[in-house]
């Protein structure tokens, strides 16, 4: 019986959270269609385990009539040590409030970002500067980075760098900083203040989620304010403004910096993550 409830209970929670859009918080939506399937199959274990249970209790009692003198073998501790670990997760979705990554998540990993130092080529860091060559071979990747270029140097002077465009936008930026000098940017994030930067300078980031949760990563860039500033962290702001390039020595590298002209503060958005579109 336990186990027909534990299936139960993930069936709908599940259920739950695309009932109430939290799903977003845990997967790149473009993936929404894998934890669908999830739930039907899950509804189907459910039924089948309780066509087990009832079949079960139904065979013992035709098993063992009066005086059955049997020997049942009572299944031991052992068998359920496992049973609060799977049921750990449906009681922390149900009862537990669903929080969002900000600032503090940055300053609790630390503001260090040792990609920059080439100590290791080989490990995966997704933090500032989106760098989806991960997912590509060499020439799939050119290719893609070009229609990248094409999409934001060639339109219009101002790019806006909205929620569906902000991951390939800022990825393009990096890439290619030099293509995007004459161009206004408009971008929207959350603030972040770092112990290093000058009195007008301040990191705006947006989560951003490739695949899912465990793959997030802050992104973003510096920007320059024309006189002194002082913003909270996680205090949300649009900004816009030109780019420039700037040596940063934390990092020991060369980075863009945007050149701020206008700004304004906003609401924190009703869903704050950006995602990687395809």
């Amino acid at each position: 019986m336990l186990r027909f409830l534990i299936l139960l209970g993930f069936s709908f929670l599940f259920m739950h959270l695309h009932v109430t859009g939290n799903i977003s918080k845990y997967i790149n939506m473009k993936y929404s269609y894998i934890s669908y399937i999830t739930i039907y199959v899950m509804f189907f274990l459910t039924f089948v385990q309780l066509i087990i249970y009832v079949k079960g209790d139904k065979a013992s009692e035709d098993d063992c009539g009066p005086g059955c003198d049997h020997h049942h073998v009572r299944k031991g501790w052992k068998e359920y040590i496992f049973y609060p670990v799977l049921i750990f997760p449906i009681i922390s979705v149900f009862f537990i409030p669903i929080a969002t990554l900000d600032s503090n998540i940055v300053k609790a990993k630390g503001f260090h970002f040792d990609v920059y130092n080439d100590k290791d080529a080989s490990a995966i860091h997704q933090f500032l500067q989106p760098d989806s060559s991960i997912y590509y071979g060499k020439e799939g990747y050119d290719e893609y980075m070009d229609k990248a270029k094409k999409k934001f140097v060639n339109n219009e002077q101002k790019v806006v760098l909205n929620d569906k465009d902000f991951l390939i936008g800022m990825e393009t930026i990096y890439k290619f900083p030099g293509y995007f000098d004459d161009k206004t940017i408009q971008v929207q994030g959350f603030t972040y203040n770092e112990k290093e930067l000058e009195s007008n300078q301040i990191f705006l980031f947006r989560f951003g989620i490739i695949h899912c949760i465990a793959d997030s990563g802050v992104f973003g860039m510096l920007v320059q304010f024309p006189k002194d500033i002082h913003f909270k962290n996680d205090e949300w702001i649009n900004v816009e403004g030109k780019l420039s390039n700037q040596y940063y020595q934390p990092f020991k590298k060369t980075i863009p910096v945007l050149e701020v002209t206008k700004w304004k503060t906003t609401p924190k958005p009703e869903d704050p993550y950006v995602y990687r579109t395809y």
